[in-house]
């Protein structure tokens, strides 16, 4: 169908900007709804989601009725025209007609919010492999203890050379045991390897016999 799945970090769903713009225009108009309609808005939320539904989208171009079902949606407000004329409760039909155009009025006036609150802040950047950026964190409060700082807790800035597919490869930066390990008839020397940005109980067991050769400076 070419569709394209784009994951977003924590806090940064920028990628999610359809689907953002979508629900706060959702919110706008409900928020409408609510003050014009009062206590009663929420027995009117099939009416909200039909007007939904059947009101053009600028950005494909046709209701969204339109776009699952490949015609227009036709309801009792529209039978008139068709040439039915055996409706019955004709003025529950014009109340009817009446919401559905100012919930379609409330609906138009916060798609054209969000619209102008995307084109303030939209902005067109290209990037290139190897640029620098900030990435701005929200501020959030937790219920750890108060942070003591301590110069050991600050790291060196550490490059990483990425493989194929986005892979990288560990470095060891300590051995911290040996033993012998029994391989069927024979037995082969293993040490207890402590990975970069890993805990001790990560540590894993490798053979001895190929670690000089990759990483002599374990062995001075």
């Amino acid at each position: 169908m070419g569709t394209k799945l784009r994951f977003s970090t924590a806090f940064h769903p920028q990628t999610d900007g359809q689907s953002e713009r979508t629900i706060q225009t959702l919110e706008d108009m409900l928020r409408a709804c609510v003050l014009q309609l009062k206590d009663n808005w929420d027995t009117h939320l099939a009416l909200m989601e039909f007007a939904y539904n059947n009101s053009y989208h600028s950005s494909i171009e046709m209701a969204p009725y339109e776009a699952l079902y490949g015609r227009q949606y036709r309801t009792p407000i529209c039978w008139n025209e068709v040439g039915d004329k055996k409706v019955e409760k004709v003025d529950n039909i014009r109340a009817t007609t009446e919401k559905v155009n100012m919930i379609r009025e409330k609906l138009k006036i916060a798609q054209d919010r969000q619209k102008s609150y995307a084109d303030n802040r939209s902005k067109d950047l290209e990037f290139t492999v190897g640029d620098w950026v900030f990435l701005k964190l929200s501020p959030w409060k937790g219920v750890m203890r108060k942070y003591m700082p301590d110069p050991s807790h600050v790291l060196e800035y550490q490059p990483v050379e990425l493989r194929e597919y986005l892979t990288y490869e560990e470095q060891p930066v300590q051995i911290l045991d040996r033993k012998e390990q029994r391989l069927r008839s024979r037995s082969i020397p293993v040490v207890k390897v402590l990975w970069i940005s890993q805990t001790v109980e990560e540590a894993t067991w490798e053979p001895e016999a190929q670690m000089p050769a990759k990483y002599p400076y374990l062995f001075l």
